[in-house]
């Protein structure tokens, strides 16, 4: 064999490697897009005190916002809660007053209790408006 067909094997053989390699990103990159979802969650505060919101998956060991964090929502304030979730994955939320964990809404904090009509499937789009009254 000459240095011509080695070298043209050569090539051949790093094309072929790199249209694997590009086909196998390709799917990766769709198996990750498909699993992926958002939703907005809108709240509103109608308790005249400020309240702390959290977002439970009940199907993963996953809160947001995350990193003990919460959202705060002030007295009559409205927020969007716009989070990236896994399609068909339910999402409570648990709100409670600011300094009063046993006045709660929906699971309460640290999804400890068990709630009606809290929970949303992560299914893209956004929650009707949930109001959190006294």
């Amino acid at each position: 064999m000459n240095f011509s067909a080695v070298a043209r094997r050569a090539a051949f053989s790093v094309r072929l490697c790199a249209a694997a390699l590009l086909g196998l990103a390709a799917l990766a990159g769709s198996a990750t897009v498909a699993g992926a979802d958002d939703v907005t969650f809108v709240m509103n505060n109608g308790h005249p005190n400020a309240v702390r919101v959290e977002l439970y998956s009940q199907d993963r060991d996953h809160v947001w916002p995350g990193g003990g964090e919460d959202y705060y929502l002030d007295d009559g304030e409205s927020k969007e809660m716009s989070l990236a979730c896994e399609a068909g994955e339910s999402i409570c939320y648990g709100a409670w007053i600011d300094g009063d964990e046993n006045t709660y809404w929906g699971v309460g904090p640290n999804n400890a209790q068990t709630c009606e009509n809290c929970c949303y499937t992560c299914e893209g789009g956004e929650t009707e408006e949930i109001n959190l009254l006294p």
